[in-house]
């Protein structure tokens, strides 16, 4: 990609991506790391400190990349998050969040209300919905007032109310939404505080990811993405959000989505 990684601001860019041990924000970590308008590159995962595929990303970028091991749900972890980026004398012009969860250990998509349970419906929201705009209140000293600042959060189109025809997956579908509803309601306010940052929902697509991998039968090989093509995707789409789009809720391809 060439090009400036966020709309009129053409200086050096420090980034921070979460969930970038693996997945979408791993790539989102490489694709940045190859553009030499970025500065430096946060990226922020629960085992960030054991991740073997940052640490070789370390060795070949050096202190171009911080890796920070803190917990999104963690709120000690996060009270700490801004004094960690400031200690590099770094403020943040992109914020991209890739944490998220569908399936793990004691939680599956429900097919059905029968299935939903209580703890189900905590831990997604946990992840999915509430750690998205403590994220952006944890972050939100280090975003610039006198120059354009992008916080992009990865949602999914199954957080459309609009577009929901299948059902299902009640606690990931609701948690998303609620990721949807917190982080626009956000970028009301931003527009006050920050008239020149921008705030976005993106969906990235199905993406061969773990996150996806029980789920991916049905899926046409030309809809699955590698998660470089995800990364990638997205940050041409974050590249041409404005002001204007703060609030938007996006597909990778730059598509607007329903609420």
């Amino acid at each position: 990609m060439t090009g400036p990684l966020i709309a009129g601001f053409d200086a050096p860019v420090h980034v921070l991506v979460t969930g970038a041990s693996r997945g979408i924000g791993l790539a989102l970590v490489k694709a940045l790391l190859r553009r030499d308008g970025v500065a430096r590159v946060h990226a922020l995962a629960r085992g960030a400190d054991a991740c073997d595929a940052l640490a070789a990303l370390v060795d070949a970028h050096g202190g171009r990349l911080q890796r920070h091991a803190m917990d999104l749900t963690n709120d000690d972890h996060l009270d700490g998050l801004a004094d960690a980026v400031r200690a590099h004398g770094d403020a943040l012009h992109l914020v991209l969040n890739a944490a998220g969860v569908l399936h793990a250990d004691g939680l599956r998509p429900e097919k059905s209300l029968a299935t939903l349970t209580r703890a189900s419906l905590q831990r997604s929201f946990a992840l999915n919905a509430f750690a998205p705009v403590l994220l952006a209140r944890a972050l939100l000293p280090r975003l610039p007032r006198d120059a354009p600042a992008v916080f992009a959060s990865l949602s999914a189109r199954v957080g459309s109310i609009g577009d929901n025809r299948l059902g299902g997956w009640y606690a990931y579908r609701a948690a998303k939404s609620a990721q949807n509803q917190l982080l626009h309601t956000w970028a009301i306010e931003l527009r006050r505080t920050h008239p020149r940052a921008t705030c976005v929902l993106l969906h990235p697509g199905t993406v061969d990811t773990g996150l996806s991998a029980p789920f991916q039968a049905n899926v046409p090989p030309a809809k699955l993405f590698t998660a470089a093509y995800a990364a990638d995707a997205l940050l041409a789409v974050v590249a041409t959000r404005t002001p204007a789009d703060s609030g938007g809720f996006f597909a990778w391809d730059g598509s607007a989505i329903p609420w």
